[in-house]
């Protein structure tokens, strides 16, 4: 289970890369706006951080413990990233607010997984 929960760490790091490297590419754009980059990227994020959680909890993995009071922050965060993305991909650009809501709330989530202990 161990590689399970390992490949999943890496497909959750795919995720943040395609979510915020879909933000960043756009820093110098006029058209800011929600691309697919970062509605795919907030879905793998989504979904693979459910995931990590559930094998933690369940105890499937030794030595990992899960702190829901941070996980919980950060599941809110992440499913405001989400539904924010799904509404700019209804929408034509540009999308400034959309964009750097979704690039900031990222960031706080990585800032989040990082500092919180």
């Amino acid at each position: 289970m161990e590689f399970v929960y390992n490949a999943l760490v890496v497909l959750h790091f795919i995720g943040l890369a395609s979510l915020l490297g879909g933000f960043l590419v756009q820093m110098k754009s006029p058209e800011k706006g929600v691309n697919p980059a970062m509605l795919h990227g907030a879905l793998v994020q989504l979904v693979t951080g459910v995931l990590l959680v559930g094998i933690a909890s369940a105890g499937l993995v030794p030595g990992e413990e899960v702190d829901h009071a941070k996980i919980t922050v950060k599941l809110v965060i992440v499913l405001i990233i989400t539904a924010l993305a799904f509404v700019g991909r209804r929408r034509t650009p540009p999308q400034v607010a959309l964009w750097g809501a979704i690039g900031a709330l990222t960031l706080v989530n990585v800032i989040i997984a990082v500092f919180w202990n």
